[in-house]
């Protein structure tokens, strides 16, 4: 590698921790990455459009989980993190991560919009010796041909002015044992000093980085990753089905499965799959392919399995009802659990509220109990959380268990209860439950 100036500089300011890091959206992404740096001695400044986001923040209150208000207010108090609407800050940060939304549209196709308007806003104040690194999960080819035009407009060079790379996220919401602090950090950058530069500010941060060949490469690991997950689950639903319909109860076969020390890993029904990441990441990768007139078969069978998911458990409900000489239409069911998966208050693509969607169309007379999401919003109207009371169990026709929230006395509903579907195993070490348990 010859010698680079401006790649030097940057080095310097990072193994001084005089670079200043920037966070381009403060969610569940974007903060846990803003506070590990601001823990190991960067000053950091996040830039969030959501003004009271950022009023928050800035009186040292956290409106994430997994970022404790009691980490965030003495980063806010000792100057090390603030958060601003004002994009102008962008020229006298050194290391900028764009860490945005990156949804499906309507049609299921990539929405790019906050990638694109990040980079449009960065590419204004970009500056000589500034790494721009992307962290939102997106297809391949994203980082070359969509945000390196963008930010060569100004006629600087990458690798040699500016630096550009891409490292995935690999946030797990509510996972006590792996954050982002002791998560390994793939990079890649567009250059070898992309690359380079990349490896050194997340090496400071996290317990190990593992570099790749090229962007392309490290967001192919981010879409392999979850395309894993996702198809895993969705043999895990269809083998629920099909125990189903065999008599058999699948969590006793993948516990068993488990035992064996090699060759397996294992993954497990549930009413559907939810959150940014799973029902997403595969989309992006079949988006990619149909452009280049590729069927990815595999990512498509699992969507159809894992989005009919809900539905299967709408069944479900309503077989359970009928055998208990019960119709759907005006029957108690209580959902327990709205978030996609247990002690997170995320409802993103949660399949919980296609079940609630499915019962309510239906005419059944649907009540929900979530003490991490005290209340949704469904067409104009807006939902609220019940007290999980011993009279609300036992006037339910049926109690539904989407989300197995650890707050939850399994003991106590299974005591109260008259009919219950549990679709996440919560149930599992009760003895002697006085309500008809029906599992997924």
């Amino acid at each position: 590698m010859k010698n680079n100036s401006h790649f030097s500089n940057l080095i310097k300011k990072i193994e001084t921790k005089q670079a200043v890091v920037g966070v381009v959206g403060l969610g569940y992404v974007g903060l846990p990455l803003a506070a590990g740096f601001a823990d190991v001695g960067f000053s950091v400044v996040g830039i969030e459009l959501d003004p009271r986001k950022v009023s928050k923040l800035n009186q040292g209150i956290s409106y994430i989980p997994d970022v404790p208000t009691e980490q965030i207010a003495p980063l806010v108090e000792n100057g090390t993190f603030k958060a601003t609407i004002n994009p102008e800050v962008l020229r006298n940060i050194d290391i900028v991560i764009i860490c945005v939304p990156t949804p499906l549209d309507e049609a299921g196709d990539p929405d790019m919009t906050s990638i694109k308007g990040a980079t449009d806003m960065i590419a204004k104040y970009l500056h000589t010796s500034q790494l721009v690194c992307l962290e939102s999960t997106t297809y391949p080819g994203t980082v070359t041909d969509l945000i390196l035009p963008k930010l060569q407009t100004r006629g600087m060079e990458v690798g040699k002015d500016f630096f550009l790379a891409f490292s995935p996220e690999r946030i797990d919401p509510n996972n006590a044992n792996f954050r982002v602090e002791n998560t390994p950090k793939v990079v890649g950058g567009v250059t070898q000093y992309c690359t380079k530069a990349a490896e050194a500010i997340y090496k400071e941060m996290v317990v190990k980085v593992v570099t790749v060949s090229s962007p392309a490469t490290a967001e192919m690991v981010k879409i392999f990753e979850n395309t894993f997950r996702a198809i895993n689950i969705g043999l895990a639903n269809e083998m629920a089905i099909m125990c189903q319909i065999l008599g058999l109860d699948i969590w006793e076969i993948i516990d068993a499965a488990d035992t064996k020390p090699f060759g397996f890993m294992p993954f497990y029904p549930g009413p559907g799959i939810g959150g940014h990441c799973i029902p997403v990441d595969p989309s992006y990768l079949s988006w990619k392919m149909r452009s280049m007139n590729y069927r990815t078969r595999f990512i498509e069978l699992a969507t159809d399995i894992n989005s009919s998911m809900p539905k299967y458990v709408y069944r479900l409900a309503v077989n359970t009802l009928n055998k208990a000489d019960k119709v759907i239409h005006k029957s108690k069911v209580l959902l327990l659990g709205m978030a996609y998966k247990r002690d997170i208050d995320d409802l993103r693509e949660s399949p919980a509220l296609d079940v609630f969607e499915l019962l309510h169309e239906a005419g059944a007379d649907v009540s929900y109990h979530d003490s991490f999401v005290p209340e949704f919003n469904y067409g104009k109207k807006v939902i609220h959380s019940v007290e999980l009371t011993k009279d609300v169990l036992t006037e339910a026709d049926l109690v539904i268990i989407l989300t197995d929230h650890s707050t939850v006395d399994y003991e106590v509903v299974c005591q109260h209860a008259r009919s219950l579907l549990d679709t996440r195993n919560a149930t599992k070490k009760i003895k002697n439950p006085s309500a008809h348990i029906v599992k997924l």
